[in-house]
This record gives structure tokens, C-alpha cells and sequence, in this order.
């Protein structure tokens, strides 16, 4: 790129993303993501699936059919030729050298931002993820990224989604709503962010919306390149396990004394997942990456140490009892995997 404003580029530059590529547009997030992009009205959004998906999309969007299974991503690349931006938002259980394809085929094709599946903890909070057991993913995609030399990398900062943690059994936010059991970690007063599926899909969709760069030296306005090689924090709630409890109480019109309440040690809880999945039980890696939250250090609450970008993306506050009751509907409808 010529400079970093506008007014250095060349002629025909339009400051603003238009075309954007998503992988997943059909899944748990990229449904919501598609459908905030496609509600801004700002992008045409393409849908990259496999040839054989079946899957169910939306209206509005256009949909390219490839086969990246195999070494030869001619296809992909043709798909991703003229895009501005690729959303990679693809289930744990994917096949893992699908991204690093995906990532390379972007650069070939010069797609200038990725996402590229990063969607939860923290990027810049080095024990955090190392402790989780994530750095050695973001660290594989953000250097392969850079190496590469041609996209800059977006993560979204978002903690763990609420709806799905809330409605994911015990070893996510604690609730087991079949039995009607609360497990509180430590005296469940640590607070961390969360924040809801839509809140994310609009978070991603006004990002992609604002202007790639500043005007001049003089506009002071948001602009897309200031999350470049870096992350967008986003938030829709600030809140304890027992605000969480207050919260599904007021829902389900129950008292402490409907439920069913005990207490476990966070730290003592991550260590035993741990420990679990040194044996090859990953059974265990939900509870040891949730319990590892809520330790009493701050790492779930990247809002006090590093502020938000809600303001910024004009996303809007929302409803907590109305998120707590998706959450618990989820629950009841078993629409979360791997809940224990």
C-alpha cells in the first residue's frame, strides 16, 4: 500500500472493504457473522464451501464450490481472487492443515486481511494462552501469516461465547440445567468478559465496515487498519458466575434453594484437566480451558487491563436475561457439543 491514508492512494482505491470471502458461513458462528455482514448492506459476501455441503445458506449470499482437500488449490485461489477480506471460522474437529491451505491460497490470491479463526481468549495474554494450550495454534497462523508477507491478520478478542458456555454443561460455566446443579469455582465473585453470537457477528461485520485507513493526518475516526496484525477486544457482558446464577434464577423463576450448589478450586480443576489430557483423555480440555479463566489473576478480564472496541464498532449493550434464556434453551434443545 502506497502510505497509510487514503489521500496517498492510488487512483481507483475505494477505502472501504467490499468484497469479503467467508469459510464456515453455514456453522455455529459464521451463520452469525454472514448474517451481519449481509445486514450492513456494505459487502457482496462470498460462501467458499466443499463441492459436496449440503449445508443450508442464507439468501444474499454468492457461493463457491471447491475442493481444497487436495494439494492443488488452483480452485481456491480463483475463488479468492479479487477478495478483500477471508473469515475462517471452522469447528475444532476440522481437518488441521485446512487453515494453513486456506491462509496460503489468501496470499496467492492477495486477499489483504484474514481472520483467521481466532475468535476467544486473549491473543497478547502470553500465560494465558499458554496455559490454555492455544499459543502454539495462534502462533502457527500469525506466522504464517507475516511470513508470507501479503494479508495482515484480525483476531477477535471475545472470551468464550455466552449463550453456548451458559447452555454447555459443568465444565463450562459451571450449570448443569437437566439436574439442576451449579458448581461455583472458588467463591465464584472473579469476573470475566463474554459475549453473545450476534454481539460477535456485528463486532466483525462494522469492523469490516469502517474505513480501511484515515483520510489524512487530521482524521481521527476508527478505521479497520488500527485492529491490522492485532486484535479487536469486544464484550457484551462483564460478569461473576453469581451474577450469571442471578441472572438464570430471574429466568427460570428458581430460588438458591431449587439448586442443587457446590463448590470447586478453579486452579485445582485446571490442574486435573491438565493431567487428563497428558494421559490422551481430551475429554478433559473444555474443563482445564474454562477453569483457567476463572483464576483470581485477572486474565478473564481483558476489559479493565486493555479496554474495549465496542464503542468504537457502535456495537450496542444487551439484554442479559434475554442471552441467559438462549443459553438455557440451548441447553434444554442438547445444541451444545461436548457438553458433560
Amino acid at each position: 500500500m502506497a502510505g497509510k491514508y487514503a489521500k496517498d492512494q492510488p487512483q481507483g482505491f475505494t477505502n472501504r472493504i467490499e468484497k469479503v470471502a467467508i469459510v464456515g458461513a453455514s456453522g455455529q458462528m459464521g451463520k452469525h457473522l454472514t448474517a451481519a455482514l449481509l445486514n450492513t448492506g456494505k459487502h457482496t459476501v462470498t460462501a467458499i464451501t466443499r463441492i459436496d455441503s449440503n449445508s443450508k445458506l442464507p439468501e444474499g449470499l454468492k457461493v463457491a464450490r471447491v475442493d481444497y482437500s487436495g494439494e492443488d488449490d488452483t480452485a481456491l485461489i480463483d475463488a479468492l481472487r479479487g477478495q478483500q477480506a477471508l473469515i475462517i471460522t471452522m469447528s475444532v474437529m476440522a481437518p488441521r492443515d485446512t487453515i494453513p491451505k486456506l491462509i496460503s491460497a489468501a496470499a496467492k490470491a492477495g486477499v489483504p486481511y484474514i481472520l483467521p479463526n481466532w475468535f476467544g481468549h486473549d491473543a497478547a495474554n502470553k500465560e494465558l494462552c499458554d496455559d490454555s494450550m492455544l499459543s502454539m495454534a495462534r502462533d502457527a497462523i500469525r506466522g504464517q501469516i507475516t511470513s508470507l508477507g501479503v494479508s495482515k491478520y484480525l483476531q477477535l478478542v471475545c472470551n468464550f461465547w455466552y449463550e453456548f458456555s451458559l447452555g454447555g454443561g459443568p465444565d463450562r460455566y459451571g450449570f448443569d440445567f437437566a439436574k439442576r446443579k451449579f458448581i461455583i469455582f472458588d467463591d465464584g465473585n472473579v469476573p470475566i468478559n463474554t459475549t453473545t453470537w450476534p454481539q460477535c457477528g456485528r463486532a466483525i461485520a462494522n469492523a469490516l465496515s469502517l474505513k480501511e485507513l484515515p483520510e489524512d493526518e487530521k482524521d481521527q475516526s476508527p478505521t479497520l487498519s488500527r485492529f491490522a496484525n492485532g486484535s479487536i477486544y469486544i464484550s457484551s457482558f462483564r460478569l461473576t458466575q453469581r451474577d450469571m446464577f442471578e441472572s438464570v434464577k430471574r429466568v427460570t423463576g428458581t430460588t438458591d434453594a431449587d439448586w442443587t450448589i457446590t463448590h470447586e478450586n478453579s486452579e485445582q480443576r485446571w490442574k486435573d484437566g491438565q493431567a487428563d489430557l497428558r494421559k490422551g483423555n481430551w475429554n478433559s480440555f473444555t474443563k482445564q480451558l474454562y477453569s483457567r479463566m476463572f483464576f483470581n489473576n485477572g486474565d478473564g478480564d481483558y476489559e479493565s487491563r486493555r479496554g474495549l472496541d465496542n464503542d468504537a464498532l457502535g456495537l450496542p449493550q444487551e439484554d442479559l436475561d434475554a442471552a441467559t434464556a438462549r443459553g438455557i434453551k440451548m441447553a434444554e434443545n442438547d445444541e451444545v457439543p461436548f457438553a458433560h
